[in-house]
């Protein structure tokens, strides 16, 4: 039962409730241990104010339960599934409906890089998908496909909500704040600037590359 990344997944899960990100049940994050063929993912329906660690369930590459919990999986397990059986460098996924993500998923249209804060994470607009419904693969395929032609860690699916990817299941958690954060300065921006008449775009290429190569390389942080 007592798995380090079980703890994990469950604390990733709780900074999406703490940081305001996932209303009622909606959301989730997950972590794959790839030894031991395992995922372990918020349980179905249960409110995050109620979540316990015991209460992560842990499912085979399947979606199969194979522990003793009694609890069903989230809905969005088969998503995951797909998403680490086609992305072999990924350790964690996180699905969220925040409020701003889900602003630019009605509208359809990618969060531009306004900010150094959004060039320094992601280094490129957060893209936006088509609609698709929830049957079979249908979502974790059209992630894929925007994966792979954009290679964003955070992608916003259509009408839906925000899907985001990492080596680890908190780093897929950090990946959704900032996605949001991204997202409401940037509805904020592009709405201000609109009311005072004056265009905004995104920083230049060159400028973003220099922010984000900084920020993901040895400078940035402690060893």
């Amino acid at each position: 039962m007592n798995s380090p990344l079980r703890k994990e997944v469950w604390e990733a899960n709780i900074s999406l409730w703490k940081n305001g990100l996932v209303y009622g049940t909606q959301g989730n994050v997950s972590g794959i241990d790839r030894r031991g063929g395992s995922v372990y993912i918020k349980p179905s329906g249960v409110v995050y104010e109620k979540l316990t660690e015991k209460m992560i369930v842990e499912v085979d590459l399947k979606g199969a339960v194979v522990d003793k919990s009694g609890l069903k999986p989230s809905v969005d397990t088969p998503h995951h599934l797909f998403l680490y059986k086609n992305l072999k460098g990924i350790g964690g996924v996180c699905h969220t409906h925040s409020k701003f993500i889900t602003v630019f998923s009605v509208i359809g249209i990618p969060i531009p890089v306004l900010t150094t804060a959004h060039a320094d994470v992601f280094g490129k607009e957060i893209p936006v998908s088509r609609y698709v419904d929830n049957t079979g693969d249908k979502i974790g395929m059209e992630l894929l496909k925007v994966y792979e032609k954009t290679g964003s860690t955070a992608i916003i699916l259509g009408r839906h909500g925000l899907f985001t990817v990492g080596e680890s299941p908190s780093k897929s958690a950090f990946y959704a704040l900032m996605a949001e954060y991204c997202a409401e300065v940037s509805y904020y921006a592009l709405t201000g600037s609109k009311l005072i008449g004056k265009k905004v775009g995104p920083l230049e290429k060159k400028e973003i590359e220099k922010w984000y190569s900084r920020y993901h390389s040895s400078r940035y942080g402690q060893k």
